[in-house]
């Protein structure tokens, strides 16, 4: 009698979340990670700092020390590198994480709960005059593409009287008032609405809505355009 062969999983779908600082990102893709979860599905949170590569330690501890120079390093040390740098420094991290975590992921049959998506980071970069809004799409470009984007459209004022405080980078470095924030965050979020008006996004408006009412319209989504029910 001849053995059945191994069969291969379906892929795993990659969810991805985009939205100013203090719009509910990740707090929609940690309750959407659970609910996976708990409904039988095979999912894992990624976050900007998950460096667990399957199986592998030594790729674990690389990814971690890379983690640490990019987002645990001396404010001071990151305003001195300067813009070039460190985008080529998110686009190193996020190249290794894709490669190590996420595609292995993918191929094994487990979704994927991105939480820290490089949209915003190319939003950032379109507003910063130091550096061609070109280059930073190009040393993204071959990231794997999400299957489904939630973008959570909030503005900056609604957001900070959620959040509460911010730091200097959430200014883009122009001050430490509200007013700066706010501005900021705006010329922010009307990148991501261009990005958005571009790709396959679901936009929620999230202003008009409670957390358990984005939760509900997410979930609705994941049933629908990728059959996944929670």
């Amino acid at each position: 009698m001849t053995a059945n062969a191994p069969t291969t999983p379906a892929p795993g779908r990659l969810i991805t979340f985009v939205g100013g600082d203090g719009a509910g990102k990740s707090t929609l893709a940690a309750r959407l990670h659970q609910s996976l979860n708990d409904a039988g599905h095979e999912a894992i949170l990624v976050g900007k700092h998950s460096t667990d590569a399957p199986r592998d330690p030594e790729l674990s501890s690389y990814l971690d020390r890379l983690n640490q120079l990019v987002y645990r390093r001396d404010a001071r040390v990151a305003q001195a590198c300067g813009d070039h740098y460190w985008l080529l420094a998110l686009a190193s991290w996020y190249t290794l994480q894709d490669r190590l975590v996420i595609q292995p992921a993918l191929t094994a049959g487990t979704h994927v709960v991105l939480d820290n998506a490089h949209h915003k980071i190319l939003a950032r970069y379109a507003v910063n005059p130091e550096v061609p809004t070109r280059l930073a799409a190009q040393v993204f470009a071959h990231l794997t593409e999400p299957d489904l984007v939630f973008f959570l459209n909030i503005g900056a004022r609604e957001a900070l009287a959620r959040k509460g405080s911010f730091t200097s980078l959430e200014t883009g470095h122009s001050g430490g008032g509200d007013e700066d924030f706010i501005r900021y965050q705006d010329t922010v979020l009307d990148q991501m609405r261009e990005q958005a008006a571009h790709g396959a996004w679901l936009s929620l408006n999230a202003a008009d809505m409670d957390r358990d009412q984005v939760f509900k319209a997410a979930s609705a989504a994941l049933a629908d355009r990728l059959h996944l029910t929670v």
